[in-house]
């Protein structure tokens, strides 16, 4: 029997603050990827990136690729 996949659920990053509702969320799902939607508009299809796309975002990211110019 197939193991089933890990389900994160919608949740927001911890640097969003508190009740924030500008935000957007992410859901986890093993074996699919990362699903990524605006927290203003849950009912708007999400984006869908695969692992492979996911993990060169957060390197890009932690590499401060996508910081704003002073």
């Amino acid at each position: 029997m197939p193991k089933p996949a890990r389900d994160t659920g919608w949740f927001k990053s911890s640097f969003s603050g508190g009740g924030n509702d500008q935000c957007v969320e992410c859901r986890i799902i093993d074996g699919i990827g990362v699903l990524v939607r605006d927290s203003k508009n849950p009912d708007e299809p999400p984006f869908r990136f695969t692992p492979d796309e996911w993990s060169a975002f957060v390197k890009g990211a932690k590499a401060g690729e996508f910081d704003l110019p002073s």
